[in-house]
């Protein structure tokens, strides 16, 4: 299908935005997911960079910028969250767990949307919480789908391994025991954005104890569904 608008600044800008979705990218990613020239890339980039449409990491490299988030604001809704809302209280009253939904923002994960488990013992993660990249089954997710370079990345100092990241992407889910707590379990499935890539995990959380130490033979199902749901809710968005 032809993207084009026949405005080719426009047309190659918007190349540069949707090669971030996925996240932090260094030039030379932008480069080859663009097939633009780097310096073409480059001056793009610094545009954005001017107008707070791309920001920089800690590590230099590109990530979408606050204005994106200023304007979806005034646009009345952020689609995902939207969509998201009733899709987790069904998840948190099938499982009985408490459900979130997480993006990434550069070198952590963020909370966007939360159900807590109403009464008893739950692992509370109020929207906004940022959390490490380096442990839990929604990091995992995060980075199971990520280019090479990316996923080398990631792994350095990570709680899981490659090995488990390959389990990850074979199965279509994550699970997690004591990587980013000590006592608490969880299991994680991918969303995806219009354009496939992943772009947040949905996950549940709890004690071990009630979730067991087979939290994905138990609840990937029913993760994995509403997660394809919030997938499905986004591409219709799109259209």
């Amino acid at each position: 299908m032809d993207t084009s608008s026949g405005v080719g600044v426009i047309d190659k800008a918007a190349m540069v935005l949707d090669s971030l979705e996925a996240g932090p990218t260094t030039l030379a990613q932008l480069v080859a997911a663009t097939g633009l020239s780097r310096p073409t890339v480059h001056r793009l980039a610094q545009a954005l960079v001017h107008h707070r449409l791309v920001g920089k990491d800690m590590h230099g490299r590109f990530v979408l910028g606050s204005r994106l988030v200023e304007l979806a604001s005034a646009a009345g809704e952020d689609r995902m969250i939207a969509a998201a809302g009733p899709l987790l209280l069904q998840l948190r009253d099938a499982t009985g767990e408490s459900s979130q939904v997480f993006r990434r923002q550069g070198d952590f994960r963020v909370c966007v949307v939360s159900a807590e488990r109403p009464v008893g013992l739950r692992d509370t993660i109020p929207v906004g919480t940022q959390l490490s990249m380096k442990a839990g089954s929604a990091a995992q997710v995060l980075l199971a789908w990520e280019d090479h370079e990316r996923l080398l990345e990631g792994l350095g100092n990570a709680r899981f391994t490659p090995t488990i990241l390959a389990g990850v992407r074979r199965r279509g889910w994550a699970q997690s025991l004591g990587e980013r707590e000590p006592g608490v379990a969880s299991v994680s499935a991918p969303v995806r954005g219009p354009s496939g890539r992943v772009i947040a995990a949905v996950s549940i959380s709890g004690p071990i104890e009630r979730l067991t130490r087979q939290p994905g033979r138990v609840h990937s199902e029913v993760v994995c569904r509403t997660a394809a749901a919030l997938t499905e809710a986004l591409k219709k968005g799109g259209d």
